[in-house]
């Protein structure tokens, strides 16, 4: 029995929660089960999640779902343009009863975050959050915290609204692993989430696994196997952002005047995994880097201005580049 084939075992042992997490959570969050597999894929390979969508589509009702499905500590902020660093991280405050000052730390210290609505509050909040994202850690005073394990952050924001509001600079969505797209439920979707509204309301999920059962799940993560040419495969993919002529797109370098940086490269050879993961499987398939490649490349192409003149979006130049590469 080979290694890959014990992970396999080891993973469909170890990793059945996803089949229930995924179960309880689309019970709640109807209609919705592209975002709530890619926002498990997000949490499985420990990368921050952007979410964008017109208001009211189950956005901010899928992260709480989640939150209790995983039994993780949960925090949501709502994002405005008064908010200040030390609403997000915390600040020391002076005791005169004890005459000293105590640390009171901010709602980032907690294992899922909701970033409601981020693109409403100013540059400093948002680098703020960012940094957190980032390294793992916030400073208040003199003194350096450590977040506690799993830490997620999972942003939304409204794309028509730019009234008062503060976009992000593609430099930091480059630190979101994935932006996932919210669209509009079915038809048929829709009537059963008034069906259920109209009832006695949306149900909300059952705990299905807990902090220990997600890290877990990213250790087993880490080792599934991805073949060299799947590597060969992902670098390519990144490469053609960067150069469209090396796959005979050159029409499509004039729509993209940036492209992906290699933290693509590795954000999705950990997507993959995690989507694997899901999958069961203790390997990585084609098919896996292309389900995850438009959420990890979406945000990390920076069109022209003949891209916007006429009217061509980063999905439309990552579907050209996906149905071009050659696939191992």
């Amino acid at each position: 029995m080979t290694n890959v084939q014990e992970l396999s075992e080891k993973i469909k042992d170890r990793g059945h929660f996803c089949v229930d997490l995924l179960r309880e959570v689309e019970g709640t969050v109807i209609g919705q089960k592209d975002m709530v597999k890619s926002i498990l894929t997000g949490i499985l390979a420990d990368g921050h999640i952007l979410l964008e969508g017109l208001p009211g589509l189950a956005k901010t009702t899928a992260v709480q779902a989640f939150a209790y499905a995983v039994s993780l500590d949960f925090k949501r902020i709502q994002f405005t343009p008064d908010l200040l660093p030390a609403d997000l991280l915390g600040t020391t405050i002076y005791n005169a009863k004890e005459s000293r000052f105590e640390t009171r730390k901010g709602p980032l210290f907690t294992n899922l975050v909701l970033a409601d609505e981020i693109n409403r509050a100013p540059s400093k909040v948002q680098s703020a959050l960012l940094e957190a994202m980032q390294e793992r850690m916030i400073t208040i005073g003199d003194e350096t915290y450590k977040l506690d394990e799993p830490f997620l952050v999972l942003a939304t924001q409204n794309p028509i609204e730019q009234e008062g509001t503060y976009p992000l600079p593609e430099a930091q969505v480059d630190r979101f692993l994935l932006k996932v797209k919210v669209g509009y439920p079915g038809k048929d979707d829709e009537m059963k989430i008034l069906e259920a509204v109209s009832g006695s309301g949306l149900k909300m999920p059952q705990a299905v696994a807990n902090k220990q059962d997600i890290l877990n799940a990213r250790e087993l993560v880490k080792e599934i196997y991805v073949d060299e040419r799947i590597r060969e495969y992902i670098v390519n993919l990144v490469l053609s952002t960067r150069d469209p002529g090396s796959i005979k797109k050159a029409e499509l370098a004039n729509f993209i005047s940036v492209g992906a940086s290699p933290r693509a490269s590795i954000g999705l050879a950990k997507a993959a995994k995690a989507h694997a993961f899901i999958e069961g499987r203790g390997y990585v398939t084609p098919e896996d880097v292309k389900a995850v490649a438009m959420e990890v490349l979406r945000h990390r192409i920076i069109l022209s201005y003949e891209a916007e003149a006429e009217e061509v979006s980063a999905e439309l130049v990552v579907q050209k580049i996906l149905d071009s590469v050659e696939v191992p």
